[in-house]
């Protein structure tokens, strides 16, 4: 199934009244503690198990040190006109450091990352005797990435939410939005009254820029790919440009090069600017960014960066490359 498939009289007012009888259903008097990153899938789910649920909801936003710049804060910012609804915020971010220290496979970073996520919810989830649940904003996508294509044990890769989950887990998954797409996730997000800041976010991995640096993840590393990202999404709000595109972010490349500065040779970072269209994730095609604001960006990036000194731009469809590098 593909967007294209979704039926034409799919009504996400009729998903929401239905999804929050299964929630009441399945919780009945216990509690839930939800994974909250920012991103659209997990904020949408956040909103509907609240509008279920209410109290019995404990929202939890763990900064996994591999976060976007100034999340935490912005974050809370979003959600601060739902009533009653309070985020808790645990900074783990040196532990997932440590865990991912001299690691490169992509696979088994977002291993590390899931299996990490699950021994800090459930830590936080002893502080509170009736949580019985993990909730998550795992979508369609998710799970058709992480599937075996044909028995050989190939796929896409392991998204953190699904095959990157310990195979023993205390809590049960509650996951309300598990069969839809990511458009019908902003629909239900939109019926639910989440502003457009928050619904119509580009998508953001759960494994967070630990899989927009290709190879080992470092502190340095982070300050570098947080500052880099966080020019391009402003330039693209800025220039009103990021409606335009269904997502765009940065990677930095486990490559340096040669380079002038001030008048001297330089040996620094190269980073990618990334930029697709798409309906569903399963494929998509790279965004022509105007010329002119692709000069702003890397003249941006390359004065305002310490330690790049070169920017390219990706422009690979889906297949044959994925949306992420990672």
């Amino acid at each position: 199934m593909s967007n294209k498939d979704i039926p034409a009289d799919w009504n996400p007012a009729i998903f929401i009244e239905d999804a929050i009888a299964k929630i009441r259903s399945l919780v009945q008097d216990d509690q839930v503690i939800l994974g909250l990153s920012g991103g659209v899938d997990s904020s949408v789910a956040a909103a509907l198990i609240h509008r279920a649920i209410t109290d019995q909801l404990l929202p939890i936003f763990v900064d996994n040190g591999c976060m976007r710049f100034q999340e935490a804060k912005r974050v809370a910012q979003y959600f601060a006109p739902l009533s009653a609804f309070q985020i808790h915020f645990v900074d783990a971010s040196q532990l997932f450091l440590d865990r991912l220290k001299g690691v490169e496979d992509p696979e088994t970073k977002r291993k590390i990352i899931g299996s990490t996520f699950i021994d800090v919810f459930e830590a936080e989830s002893i502080k509170h005797p009736n949580v019985r649940w993990l909730a998550q904003g795992t979508v369609r996508s998710d799970v058709i990435e992480s599937q075996t294509v044909d028995g050989s044990g190939a796929k896409v890769k392991s998204h953190h939410n699904v095959g990157g989950l310990p195979e023993r887990m205390k809590l049960s998954l509650l996951e309300p939005l598990r069969d839809l797409y990511k458009e019908q996730v902003r629909e239900v997000g939109r019926a639910l009254g989440l502003p457009s800041e928050l619904v119509d976010r580009h998508p953001f991995p759960g494994p967070g820029l630990a899989v927009r640096i290709l190879g080992e993840v470092t502190p340095q590393k982070l300050h570098i790919l947080q500052q880099v990202d966080e020019i391009y999404i402003q330039e693209l709000r800025t220039q009103n440009l990021y409606h335009t595109t269904w997502q765009a972010f940065a990677v930095l490349l486990p490559i340096r090069s040669v380079g002038v500065k001030d008048g001297m040779r330089s040996y620094e970072y190269v980073c990618a600017l990334r930029a697709v269209n798409s309906s569903d994730g399963m494929t998509a095609n790279w965004t022509p960014l105007p010329h002119s604001f692709l000069k702003t960006v890397s003249s941006r990036i390359l004065s305002e960066v310490e330690g790049i000194n070169r920017v390219v731009f990706d422009i690979s469809d889906k297949p044959p490359a994925t949306i992420e590098w990672e």
